[in-house]
């Protein structure tokens, strides 16, 4: 049973990944490399920040902060200096790496499990496999209601044609170039903050821990469809 119920916690956590790549792969069809580095990046400064014992709230808050800036470089060099999607993408995950070694100042960092989020005394009368799947269950079901909230907004309409249509999107006087890029920076955010969230399920972060997480993406993404 254990087993049943860690597949599934850490299905719903995953699931939050999925909905960042989905804002960039299937709404904006940009494929954006830079998931593997703003991920282990929102890891880094979450564990760094904890480990350091700052606020919850005010970590969760920075290390979303932390992978929109990652976003928002991949998206300068791609819609301002014109650099092609993947070499984007690249360029920035490369210059990542490098950033998060420096972050944590070694390879790999373990966090405390008091200060982890999933260690909070409001689900303390919940057994260990209750409180992790009724916490993940809780920040899915938010970003996913936040996420189709904004589709239906004029932005997430602008961000819909934006990524179906570019040149008529223009034409109807959409800012192409501004909305994708605050797609990119959003989507990095939301990866960064699964980030910090898987970082604190396994007690520790690692440099390396992004390898493979736009595989994990891109396969959950294919069956969503929130429009």
């Amino acid at each position: 049973m254990t087993l049943i119920t860690s597949t599934i916690d850490q299905g719903l956590l995953w699931s939050l990944l999925s909905l960042g790549v989905f804002i960039t792969f299937r709404i904006l069809k940009f494929p954006d490399m830079t998931v593997e580095g703003s991920f282990p990046l929102g890891a880094a400064v979450t564990a760094i920040m904890l480990q350091n014992h700052h606020n919850l709230l005010l970590t969760l808050l920075v290390t979303f902060v932390g992978g929109c800036l990652a976003g928002l470089v991949t998206a300068i060099l791609y819609n301002y200096f014109h650099v092609q999607s993947l070499l984007a993408g690249i360029l920035t995950l490369t210059g990542l790496y490098s950033i998060n070694l420096r972050i944590l100042g070694q390879a790999n960092l373990s966090i405390d499990s008091q200060h982890s989020l999933y260690e909070i005394p409001f689900f303390s009368g919940l057994s260990t496999d209750n409180r992790l799947i009724l916490i993940n269950l809780v920040i899915i079901l938010v970003a996913v209601v936040l996420l189709v909230g904004l589709l239906y907004t004029e932005f997430g309409q602008s961000l819909l044609a934006a990524g179906d249509n570019p040149t008529m999107a223009l034409s109807q006087g959409i800012a192409v170039k501004r909305t994708n890029s605050i797609g990119i920076v959003l989507s990095n955010g939301l990866i960064a903050l699964t980030g910090g969230l898987v970082a604190q399920y396994n007690g520790f972060a690692d440099v390396n821990m992004g390898i493979g997480v736009m595989v994990i993406g891109l396969s959950a993404s294919s069956s969503v469809n929130v429009y």
